[in-house]
């Protein structure tokens, strides 16, 4: 396994539509194994796989409770509005405040390519909606108007 290198905003992945994945391969299961430990690194809550160069419809994610895997994730519903902060590890040390949805039910494969649904709420509604978003080339900063983003630590 392997610590890949994050790209950061400006690199043309970020905005490109990304690709399914239609088999799940060795490559594909090292480079989870490798967006998983990258995560971990970078002391992040998830990763995209357009964040480490690689335009393929790949998400992980870990709140607390273990690493989630999310091949070809898609929102199937979702309900209320939460208003909270929200960081990326491809725009280092920039936040603002993003209103989401408060729950989310995504529909996906895992891993080893099974179906799953994941229903989330509060900080996993937000992480998965914001991961979600990257497969699309959206930051959190197209959700907000510039004005409202602001450094780490400046609240």
């Amino acid at each position: 396994m392997a610590v890949l290198k994050i790209v950061k905003l400006g690199d043309p992945v970020l905005r490109q539509p990304t690709e399914p994945v239609t088999k799940i391969t060795k490559k594909i299961s090292r480079l989870i194994q490798n967006m998983i430990e990258t995560m971990y690194a970078a002391d992040g809550v998830g990763l995209a796989a357009p964040q480490v160069g690689v335009s393929k419809k790949i998400v992980v994610i870990d709140v607390g409770d273990g690493p989630i895997v999310l091949i070809n994730p898609k929102i199937v519903s979702g309900s209320g509005e939460d208003i909270d902060v929200e960081g990326c590890l491809s725009i280092p040390g920039k936040q603002a405040y993003v209103k989401r949805m408060a729950e989310v039910v995504v529909e996906a494969l895992d891993g080893e390519g099974k179906p799953i649904k994941i229903e989330g709420r509060g900080y996993l509604a937000r992480a998965l909606q914001h991961e979600i978003d990257h497969l699309n080339g959206i930051l959190f900063i197209d959700l907000v108007d510039e004005k409202d983003i602001f450094s780490e630590g400046d609240e």
